[in-house]
């Protein structure tokens, strides 16, 4: 065998070591990945409804036309769509953790009485306290508690909307 050939030879050997190496690490990280707060489609959400302590609770639909509108009482549309898609993107929200709810005391971790409830399309998701660790929140779906960053905290559309006028 020639000296280039051997080269050639171990060259092939390295790339295909690598590759195989990087293929093992994203089938590990693949397999550790702990996921989305839901399953639902941010964009096809089509109701919502937040509840926040001390106050009513507010409802919203998007309608055909693609735009938000309060539905409790008399129906209006809502000045900004984006206060909206933003709580509706927090179905997408990506999980640092999950846990079982019996793992926890529900009153321990801010979930009884929550500290929000969102409702997207039906799904329920109670918000409780920030963690300890770091700036995260505990997130009841189901039987289940996530831990998400702290940035998913809901905030009403209604107030974010009056305090910039």
């Amino acid at each position: 065998m020639t000296r280039a050939a051997r080269q050639r030879l171990l060259l092939f050997v390295t790339v295909a070591a690598l590759l195989a190496l990087a293929l093992w690490q994203w089938q590990r990280d693949a397999s550790r990945a702990n996921g989305e707060l839901t399953t639902l489609d941010p964009a096809a959400i089509s109701q919502l409804s937040l509840t926040l302590p001390g106050t009513a609770t507010l409802h919203y639909e998007k309608r055909s036309d693609g735009h938000w509108w309060r539905t409790d009482g008399t129906a209006r549309r809502v000045a900004d769509d984006d206060r909206l898609r933003d709580l509706a993107d927090i179905a997408a929200a990506r999980v640092l953790s999950w846990r079982p709810l019996a793992d926890f005391e529900p009153a321990k971790i801010g979930l009884v009485p929550p500290r929000a409830i969102l409702v997207l399309d039906g799904q329920t998701l109670a918000f409780g306290i920030s963690a300890v660790t770091g700036p995260q929140r505990y997130v009841q779906v189901g039987a289940r508690v996530a831990l998400v960053s702290a940035r998913y905290m809901p905030r009403s559309p209604e107030i974010a909307t009056t305090t910039l006028q």
